[in-house]
């Protein structure tokens, strides 16, 4: 048996049959972890069990408030910086565009004509790029190989989706 079985069984204070016992006996001579384990636990469980001081629910409550009014006053302040940051950025990379729009309207629509035709003729020479590069790689990498790049790339993806979902969840706080 694994060693972490043992652990479990030491922490957890399960009901061992007889031969679960013997096993863990006999593994407690032979790991030095385990057995140190068992002393600790038999020493928490032989220690005497102390009643919380008077008022300790209600300080734990008062303290928990204290710790979440803190916190959302922190949240609120940092996204009232964030906002005023984000909208100075904004103005300050938009006002020369908007001195120019309220100098010479025409000259700014011309310049925006031009902006559009440039972002377009970039993006349509990007997918010849694209479509270059997949017509070259579609004759050099077999079918396998194209699957094994999908997997890889598929793998990476949903990698990256557990990641957002897990720095996304809620911690795990104490309920009242």
């Amino acid at each position: 048996m694994k060693p972490r079985h043992f652990e479990e069984w030491l922490l957890n204070d399960t009901p061992l049959n007889e031969e679960q016992r013997r096993e863990l006996q006999n593994h407690l001579r032979t790991c030095a972890a385990c057995a140190a384990l068992q002393e600790s636990a038999s020493a928490l469980r032989a220690a005497p069990s102390v009643a919380p001081a008077a008022g300790f629910t209600r300080r734990f409550q008062i303290r928990l408030a204290a710790q979440r009014s803190a916190a959302r006053r922190k949240n609120f302040w940092g996204l009232a910086l964030f906002i005023v940051a984000g909208l100075s950025l904004t103005f300050w990379l938009a006002a020369p565009y908007l001195l120019l729009f309220a100098a010479a309207p025409a000259q700014w629509l011309s310049l925006l004509i031009g902006d559009a035709l440039f972002l377009f003729t970039t993006l349509q020479t990007l997918a010849e790029v694209f479509s270059i590069f997949s017509k070259i790689l579609r004759g050099v990498l077999s079918p396998a190989a194209w699957m094994t790049l999908l997997a890889a790339l598929t793998g990476f993806s949903l990698l990256w989706a557990a990641s957002l979902w897990q720095i996304r969840r809620a911690p795990q706080g104490v309920s009242l």
